[in-house]
Order: C-alpha cells, then sequence, then structure tokens
C-alpha cells in the first residue's frame, strides 16, 4: 500500500514537469489598436490608421449593441 501511494505521488510531481510553456506566437501587441489587422473584414466606415474614425466607430458599436435603453422591445 506505502509502495503504491509513494509511485502515484511521484507520478503527480512529475506530470508537472511536462507541461509546454505558454508563449504568444504571432501576436503583435506593440501596435496601436486603431492601426488595423490588415484583414479584409472589418466594420463599414472605419479606415484603418484613422484614429477618430476608430473612435467613433466604439462610440457606435457601444450605442447600437450594447445600450439597453435604446434597444425596443
Amino acid at each position: 500500500m506505502m509502495r503504491f501511494l509513494c509511485i502515484a505521488l511521484a507520478a503527480m510531481a512529475l506530470s508537472a514537469c511536462g507541461e509546454k510553456p505558454q508563449t504568444a506566437t504571432g501576436i503583435k501587441s506593440d501596435t496601436t489598436a486603431f492601426s488595423g489587422t490588415g484583414m479584409a473584414y472589418q466594420a463599414p466606415g472605419w479606415k484603418a490608421g484613422d484614429k477618430a474614425s476608430w473612435e467613433q466607430q466604439l462610440k457606435t458599436r457601444t450605442q447600437n449593441g450594447q445600450n439597453d435603453y435604446a434597444k425596443v422591445n
């Protein structure tokens, strides 16, 4: 019984050694949000690289999608 317990504890202790490191690959976090992603899918009326256009798009999205008082039942 004691031998089984020792083997089980050793297996649990060594199982943590097999975890791969979690790194963010391919993500560019040093660019501004309004500079765009380079993807073809974007909201109509928004121009990549235009900060004022980005802020206006966020305001519009907030009012249309997240404002419960503006929704019609």
